[in-house]
């Protein structure tokens, strides 16, 4: 092997530890976000984002623009109630570090359970979703740059961990209220069975060629969909 080969060598091996520990990095940032969510560390959560121009949020009910958009919503729905609890198991990463390591993008399995105090009593459900999320790296520290979030279901169990009593005292029709986002979702009704399939930022692992979800997604049927 002569002098070139093997500097190239030491390049590529370079490039794949670095690669490594940015996975790393990420998936750290990923979980720490949800031990801060699990009891909506508002402020905490919020500092885990970039500054950056194109920082923001996309939920089922629309888009939350910029870091101003981030703190409006994180900080609208802080909750110090002791019966809140948002955890959430962020599970089976696929990440993608860009070739210059500055960008990544992630997609994860999203399923954790949500107690919700709700007019006057507490409302409990089991969430299931896919996280497909953008990062950046500033000052040598990843940070989000967008956490998109699409909703597969919510199940709401017969029995589960908070009392009867304060589930009976919910008040009928009590609604669930938070911040309004930026830009409405109309699109199509996300929750299950919609048939859509949240597009994946990652090519065929063998193939190398787009999967077949735009395909899939064509055929869903757009159903426009109002939030107060």
């Amino acid at each position: 092997m002569n002098a070139e080969a093997l500097e190239a060598r030491v390049k590529k091996l370079e490039y794949q530890l670095r690669t490594v520990q940015d996975i790393q990095e990420i998936e750290r940032l990923q979980r720490i976000y949800g031990y801060y969510l699990e009891h909506w560390m508002a402020q905490d959560i919020i500092d885990l984002f970039s500054d950056g121009p194109d920082v923001g949020l996309e939920w089922p009910e629309g888009k939350y623009i910029g870091k101003e958009g981030v703190r409006r919503y994180f900080s609208t729905m802080e909750s110090k109630d002791p019966e809140f609890m948002h955890q959430l198991m962020q599970l089976s990463p696929v990440i993608d570090v860009a070739p210059d390591g500055k960008t990544a993008i992630g997609r994860w399995y999203s399923y954790g359970g949500v107690s919700l105090p709700r007019g006057g009593g507490v409302s409990q459900s089991l969430i299931n979703g896919i996280y497909e999320n953008e990062y950046v790296k500033e000052d040598g520290r990843w940070k989000f740059k967008k956490i998109r979030w699409h909703l597969n279901y919510v199940n709401r169990p017969g029995e589960g961990w908070v009392k009867p009593e304060r589930i009976a005292a919910i008040k009928p029709g009590a609604p669930l209220s938070g911040p309004k986002p930026d830009i409405h979702d109309t699109r199509f009704e996300l929750q299950y069975p919609s048939g859509h399939i949240f597009p994946f930022h990652f090519k065929h692992p063998v193939t190398g060629k787009d999967s077949k979800e735009a395909e899939r997604n064509a055929t869903v049927k757009p159903l426009k969909v109002s939030f107060p």
